[in-house]
């Protein structure tokens, strides 16, 4: 799979660049031919003037205004090479001139012009050469202007830049190789994190599935005792919450993995945070005969509030879930170094560390069989993590099984 990536995301690269490539070569080598047609062009008009003007064409001495060339460079004049053939209305040759030019008889001149005159074209190249057709009531003048030079010009910069442009898609297909590993493997790891992510999910949802449709079955078929209903009642009841809590937990994940753009930062006090978690728990916290201090003072800081309230009720509500019968979870704020810090120790099972560095990640468990007597998701780390991400704090993780667990968040 990694290979068959690998080689897609090379062809979209190169197809891209070369995109990019062609439409500056065409773009170039489209300018140069205009340019350079316009200004052969001009000339020609120029020249056509002194024809039609029947005023003879004299280089350095120019008869304004049908001899104008203040846009040309001094020694354009001197370069020109042209010939002009003359017919009248009938189509009979009037005359030709050949004087600025030694290569082209007059039998040629009257080839080259009778040939343009069957294209029915005004202007164009013919030969080598750029031609202008003017027609009067009296005659019909075909002046051609050698372009050998120009169109060399013109050709030898199209080479050129094929050359460059070839050049080019070499040296970057060999960069694209070279670095295609190492661009494509975050994609390669976030894929793999999703398939894993989502057999997980298959799993923990297939888990209390399959609780729920055992005691449904057997209440079904009569073999549940009268007195035993609402024992098995209360096990679909349970089975059911906790699958409630996942698809909750997950669409929670998927809300923070689209961003938080659309939430509002504000002014929150994570004192008056925690206190109200703290409400929150203590119900299961009573279930469990875990106390809850809250200590510290006051503390206000800028963020979003829904996703503050999601890092400070998960760790404590993890501190409760993963702790002993008796135990205690202290939640602590106050500053350190200017900062806001939230400290959140409980008195539980502690984590070994070689599972500390994976208990962030989605569905890790250190002992499942303890996460599901304690109706965990598995999820509840992995969201503290994404939100602590968001909301631009720092975490840290102090544990040592049997005595405990100590996170702290700075903000």
């Amino acid at each position: 799979m990694l290979k068959k990536m690998r080689w897609r995301f090379i062809g979209a690269a190169m197809a891209a660049f070369t995109a990019v490539v062609l439409t500056l070569l065409c773009f170039v080598n489209l300018w140069n031919y205009h340019s350079v047609t316009d200004q052969q062009d001009e000339a020609l008009l120029r020249l056509m003037e002194t024809e039609t003007q029947k005023m003879p064409f004299s280089p350095g001495r120019g008869t304004p205004p049908f001899d104008d060339w203040s846009h040309f460079s001094p020694e354009v004049q001197y370069s020109l090479r042209f010939f002009a053939v003359h017919y009248l209305s009938d189509g009979e040759v009037l005359r030709v001139n050949q004087d600025f030019i030694a290569s082209i008889s007059k039998s040629d001149a009257e080839t080259y012009a009778d040939t343009v005159l069957e294209s029915g074209k005004a202007q164009g190249y013919e030969s080598g050469y750029r031609y202008l057709v003017d027609t009067t009531e009296d005659e019909t003048v075909v002046l051609f202007l050698n372009s050998e030079r120009e169109i060399q010009t013109m050709r030898s910069l199209l080479w050129i830049t094929l050359a460059i442009a070839a050049v080019c898609l070499v040296v970057v297909f060999g960069l694209v190789v070279l670095f295609s590993r190492r661009a494509i493997t975050p994609y390669l790891k976030n894929m793999e994190a999703q398939k894993q992510f989502i057999t997980n999910a298959s799993h923990e949802l297939k888990t209390p599935l399959h609780a729920i449709s055992g005691y449904a079955e057997l209440m079904k078929d009569g073999l549940v005792p009268p007195e035993d209903t609402r024992h098995f009642a209360e096990k679909i009841y349970s089975e059911a919450q906790r699958m409630i809590d996942l698809v909750e937990d997950t669409l929670r994940l998927s809300r923070l993995d689209e961003g938080a753009a659309d939430m509002q930062w504000a002014p929150i006090d994570l004192y008056e945070t925690a206190k109200s978690a703290m409400q929150e728990l203590t119900a299961p916290a009573e279930l469990k005969n875990v106390s809850i201090r809250l200590e510290g003072k006051k503390t206000v800081i800028q963020g979003i509030p829904q996703l503050v309230s999601g890092i400070v009720f998960n760790l404590m509500d993890n501190a409760v879930k993963y702790n002993k019968d008796g135990g205690l979870v202290i939640v602590r704020l106050g500053e350190e170094k200017g900062q806001a810090v939230l400290t959140v120790t409980d008195t539980g099972i502690g984590i070994s560390p070689e599972h500390q560095e994976r208990v962030f990640e989605r569905f890790y468990r250190v002992d499942k069989s303890r996460s599901k007597s304690t109706g965990g998701t598995g999820l509840g780390l992995a969201i503290v993590k994404h939100i602590i991400a968001k909301s631009h704090a720092n975490l840290e993780l102090e544990s040592e099984p049997g005595k405990g667990t100590t996170i702290k968040v700075v903000f």
